[in-house]
């Protein structure tokens, strides 16, 4: 039943939505009252936090002068591993890193990277500019970066260029705690105990660099590999076949149909790429243009999941196997002066917005979406983290994963959104991007983005099925679309307190400044 309350809360947000701000009556330019619902009494699915997971490859500078800088840097370090790097991840609260690759998981070969490091073979990188790879980088080390990390190691094995028996012998040295010749080469290596290692993915990109298959044949292939991947010593493994990209729904019908039984996730990849990939822009100057062209390409991969989850739908109603996004992110020019195959690219206010609104995606798609990975987190692509010698700079995308992390284990709450358009030369995109959550303390977080580089937003929230007490909340923005740190200015971009949002009787307000990511906490 419709208390007298409740009927004037809805008369009250009804009202202010629908009202604008005439330029007859007040001579001034238009704007709408943008409104949202959030059923705080209604959320059952729950946005795992590996959906806000990581990705590094061995490309450019990622893993080396990234993470791995030696025990013998000046650089101060553990075991090789760079400590502002790993205190950095901490603090956003990582969850999960995939490692080898990428293209260069089905070219690596792990028994090369054990061992002592000068009886270790040098290898040729042949995907990212065919450097030398010392291999002083390998399971050893990445396990022990994810301990110091406190996140799940997610391994991606090699289908394109290796055997059955590689992979199988790779699990068995890893995770296997009784006696055979693997575990008796990692104790010889200096583990005496197994690790424990959740996820492990089947070959990438099998359709491209790792192997150029049909899907009809990979199917099989998968059949067969993931035969030998086995839990050992209480270790429980969660199998990833490789999935599609883009458009290709074609592979994602034929894996599901062949081996969806035999996996507990299926992956996917996408990348924004303003431009097309043959005509990319620059990660730093760019206008209007290249800001609208960016968020349409990245909101596109909400149409993309919905498409491939319902043809998943079709063999796995019961949502038993995650969708796993563990590549995205934007894709622009690399950085003049830097070599075009280590990939490295600034990362601006536009890349925020970017990362603000496709995380918002996969949280209200978490009924499905169970990982993503974001390519990638040093040094290369919509990188978390640029280093430069001893100096490290924390990029606008790092600061909105750090501002994200409370909806990590959270229950999404279902959101009703009525918003105005973000229009540019006759095309048009949803000004604002949302997506609530509840966390297990009882706070509510609301995510919002402001899409439009030029208007501010004028937003009422109505709260239902929760007794609202406080709000606060944080922004990060700037003046100039292209704003972003440096080595010389590191903190251009950073999160502030918001404080221009109001509550009372259950109803926050507030206006969003133009291009604007913005946190909102509920008690």
């Amino acid at each position: 039943m419709l208390t007298a309350k409740r009927i004037l809360s809805c008369l009250t947000l009804v009202l202010l939505a629908s009202f604008v701000f005439s330029s007859d009556l007040f001579g001034e330019e238009q704007i709408t009252i943008n409104k949202i619902v959030i059923n705080a009494d209604l959320g059952k699915n729950i946005i795992n936090k590996n959906i806000y997971g990581h990705f590094s490859e061995h490309l450019g500078r990622c893993i080396y002068e990234g993470f791995w800088v030696g025990e013998k840097s000046p650089i101060k370090n553990t075991r090789g591993i760079r400590s502002d790097v790993v205190e950095a991840l901490k603090r956003m609260k990582i969850p999960v890193l995939r490692w080898p690759g990428g293209c260069f998981a089905d070219e690596y070969h792990w028994k090369d990277g054990i061992g002592p490091y000068e009886l270790r073979p040098s290898m040729v990188n042949t995907h990212w500019g065919r450097v030398t790879e010392n291999n002083h980088f390998g399971t050893h080390e990445f396990l022990d970066l994810c301990e110091q990390l406190g996140c799940e190691p997610y391994i991606c094995g090699n289908v394109g260029s290796g055997t059955v028996r590689e992979m199988q012998e790779w699990i068995e040295y890893i995770t296997f705690n009784g006696k055979n010749p693997m575990s008796d080469l990692r104790r010889k290596n200096g583990r005496e105990k197994s690790w424990k290692l959740k996820y492990f993915g089947i070959g990438n990109e099998n359709w491209g660099c790792g192997g150029s298959m049909r899907p009809e044949f990979y199917a099989d292939v998968y059949r067969r590999y993931q035969t030998y991947v086995r839990s050992f010593s209480g270790n429980r493994i969660y199998k990833i076949a490789c999935g599609s990209y883009g458009e290709n729904y074609h592979w994602t019908e034929v894996l599901m149909r062949e081996a969806g039984s035999l996996m507990s996730g299926l992956s996917y990849h996408y990348y924004t790429v303003p431009g097309g990939w043959g005509n990319k822009n620059s990660a730093t100057e760019f206008g209007e243009k290249e800001w609208f062209d960016t968020l349409k390409k990245a909101l596109f991969i909400d149409e993309l999941i919905q498409k491939h989850s319902t043809i998943m739908d079709k063999y796995d109603p019961k949502k038993r196997v995650g969708l796993v996004v563990d590549e995205w992110g934007t894709w622009y020019k690399v950085e003049p002066g830097t070599n075009p195959s280590f990939l490295y690219q600034q990362n601006s206010l536009r890349d925020a917005l970017v990362a603000g609104l496709t995380l918002n995606i996969f949280n209200n798609q978490c009924n499905r979406v169970k990982m993503a990975n974001l390519a990638q987190t040093i040094n290369v692509l919509q990188a978390l983290i640029l280093t430069k010698g001893e100096k490290m700079v924390l990029t606008p995308t790092y600061h909105v994963f750090e501002m994200y992390k409370v909806h990590q284990d959270a229950t999404l709450l279902p959101v009703d959104l009525q918003c105005g358009q973000y229009e540019f030369e006759g095309d048009k995109i949803p000004a604002l991007s949302v997506s609530a959550s509840r966390d297990k303390s009882g706070r509510i977080h609301i995510s919002i983005n402001n899409l439009d580089p030029n208007n501010a937003a004028k937003v009422v929230c109505e709260l239902r099925g929760s007794k609202a007490k406080s709000v606060t909340g944080r922004i990060l923005t700037a003046a100039d679309k292209t704003a972003h740190n440096t080595f010389e200015i590191p903190e251009t971009l950073k999160p502030a307190v918001f404080k221009t949002v109001q509550l009372k009787n259950n109803i926050l307000s507030t206006t969003l400044p133009p291009k604007s990511v913005v946190v909102l906490e509920i008690k």
